[in-house]
């Protein structure tokens, strides 16, 4: 089982992280239809502990938090291996710096929106990210069963030829090699 596997549980959840429990609260309503585990935090300091207790298919951020902002946090986020895949969408009531989408998009976001946001849009933003998460633990799931299945099919063989003859298994280097030439 992967340190990703173990972090998790069937849903991986959305991370709401704003310092204002009003956002917290809206965030909750719009997302709450979506069916999926909601976890708060209040800084970036929780977040990051949040993150590293378990997995999120998605973090909301932010951009302005006392302490550590949503810009060093997403730095933090994508500076980890466990945790730097996790898309982060970040969330603004700043919309007169053009300059604050830029570092946002440089500190790794995958998307960035603005205060008040449309409910909908927001939404379907979300749901895509979490498709795209449901997709990629259906893929890792499937390599490691493909592994498995290798491994065992390695096992079988190594067996099999401990059953051959010596002339058997001449053959059988000599197939190899016919093999590894293609």
């Amino acid at each position: 089982m992967s340190s990703a596997e173990a972090r998790t549980d069937q849903s991986a959840g959305i991370l709401l992280v704003d310092d204002m429990e009003d956002n917290l609260i809206a965030l909750e309503a719009v997302l709450g239809s979506l069916n999926e585990p909601l976890f708060r935090a209040r800084s970036g300091e929780e977040a990051m502990k949040a993150l590293l207790r378990r997995q999120f298919a998605l973090v909301l951020l932010d951009v302005r938090m006392p302490g550590m902002d949503g810009f060093e946090t997403a730095a933090h986020i994508k500076r980890l291996d466990q945790t730097k895949d996790v898309p982060i969408i970040f969330l603004t009531g700043v919309e007169d710096d053009s300059g604050y989408a830029f570092r946002g998009y440089a500190t790794g976001a995958a998307d960035y929106l603005t205060k008040p946001f449309d409910p909908w849009v927001l939404r379907a933003k979300v749901s895509v990210f979490l498709e795209l998460h449901r997709k990629n633990l259906q893929l890792e799931r499937l390599l490691a069963r493909q592994r498995t299945d290798y491994e065992e099919v390695g096992k079988r063989l190594a067996a099999l030829e401990d059953e051959l003859t010596e002339s058997q298994r001449t053959q059988v280097k000599e197939l190899r090699h016919l093999l590894e030439k293609r």
